[in-house]
């Protein structure tokens, strides 16, 4: 497949890997807000320009073909470019992402994954150069190189695999705005209860308690040969106002991103009707939320959970558990208080099926995430 292939971008199927059964995804038009368009995203993907196996000519055309609106090449930038990027190969995405970009239909990009094997790794777009790991040794150095980037953005990748976990999240004021996300679902696995089993906190909770205020994500973060045409692994919806890189880093920007890893899913979600991402105008008091989730007519009449997230020390503190069916809009109203933490967060779940990876025994998360909404902040 040539990564440059005009057309039309099959985004309302995705083929089931190892299976032509097309999967027929929801409508992507909100029930609850007006002037967006949902995108289905891929913003993390690897070639043999550091630790994959394909051809990065083959992989936006790959990704296009498996039917997603918007797709990045993330390759590694590690040090000396050993098992990582060189200028050349920068260079050569760079051109590969505009022959494949084709405003309207597909969105490519092209971006990098600065790569601490201590610190952890962070991916970044949408800037004209890259920083490996002699430019910035550490966290606070790629902020601050970020930071000379105003146009840059980024993104606290698979949060907790690496044992310093960003030095555990250490906030810096001058990038607030570009880190605009935090992956939920890399590959199949759901990174809420991240490291609970060897004693450390969630990465939500530590992120958001930091400070930080991305937006929620999915991805593949693929190594392999068959970019897009997977099941079960992460990717994002993204609620843009046209499919261009412009409206895209807008979406982005405003944390309008979902995290899921299940193809074809629309969730739209308003706090007071706040879209999610988004302060609501006050510190305390009843907040209703509606949630548009559906996956189309493969889920009619399939049980879902919507929780409502909220700070805790080591997990999150689930206020409010309310059963729905795809294709509804949950309705739900919980009193906030901005005392008890600033941000809140929509899980959706599938109470029929186990969280691989649990929290604490009885908690309310403990079944199998399917979406995350990106977070609220209260007004204090």
């Amino acid at each position: 497949m040539l990564a440059a292939v005009p057309g039309t971008a099959r985004a309302a199927h995705a083929t089931q890997a190892g299976s032509a059964v097309p999967l027929v995804a929801a409508s992507r038009t909100s029930k609850l807000t007006q002037g967006t368009t949902l995108v289905h995203a891929d913003m993390h993907n690897h070639t043999v320009m550091s630790d994959g196996d394909g051809s990065a000519q083959a992989a936006f055309g790959s990704m296009r073909e498996a039917g997603l609106d918007v797709a990045a090449l993330t390759d590694h930038a590690t040090l000396f470019a050993i098992d990582g990027l060189s200028s050349g190969e920068w260079s050569t995405q760079g051109q590969l992402a505009d022959a494949a970009n084709d405003p309207g239909q597909f969105t490519a990009v092209r971006g990098f994954e600065w790569s601490s094997p201590l610190e952890g790794h962070i991916n970044v777009w949408n800037t004209g150069d890259f920083a490996d790991l002699l430019r910035a040794a550490g966290p606070g150095n790629l902020y601050n190189w970020l930071a000379a980037r105003p146009g840059g953005l980024a993104s606290f990748n698979h949060p907790g695999r690496e044992p310093g976990r960003f030095n555990e999240f250490a906030f810096k004021p001058s990038v607030l705005q570009q880190m605009v996300g935090l992956e939920m679902f890399n590959r199949t696995d759901d990174y809420l209860f991240e490291g609970w089993s060897s004693g450390k906190a969630s990465p939500l909770c530590v992120c958001l308690n930091s400070g930080w205020r991305p937006g929620l994500t999915g991805v593949t973060d693929e190594h392999g040969t068959t970019w897009g045409f997977h099941e079960g692994k992460g990717r994002s919806g993204l609620w843009v106002t046209e499919n261009t890189r412009a409206a895209v880093f807008e979406a982005m920007r405003a944390r309008r991103s979902f995290a899921t890893r299940v193809s074809g899913l629309r969730v739209d979600a308003t706090a007071n009707g706040v879209r999610m991402g988004s302060t609501i105008p006050q510190a305390s008091g009843d907040i209703r939320f509606l949630v548009d989730i559906d996956r189309g007519p493969d889920w009619e009449g399939k049980p879902l959970r919507v929780q409502v997230l909220r700070p805790g020390t080591r997990v999150p503190t689930v206020v409010e558990v309310v059963d729905t069916v795809n294709g509804a809009v949950a309705d739900l109203t919980v009193p906030l208080n901005a005392a008890d933490g600033a941000w809140v967060v929509l899980r959706v779940s599938d109470p029929s099926v186990a969280n691989g990876t649990p929290g604490p025994a009885g908690h309310a998360c403990n079944d199998f995430g399917v979406a995350y909404t990106s977070p609220w902040w209260l007004r204090p």
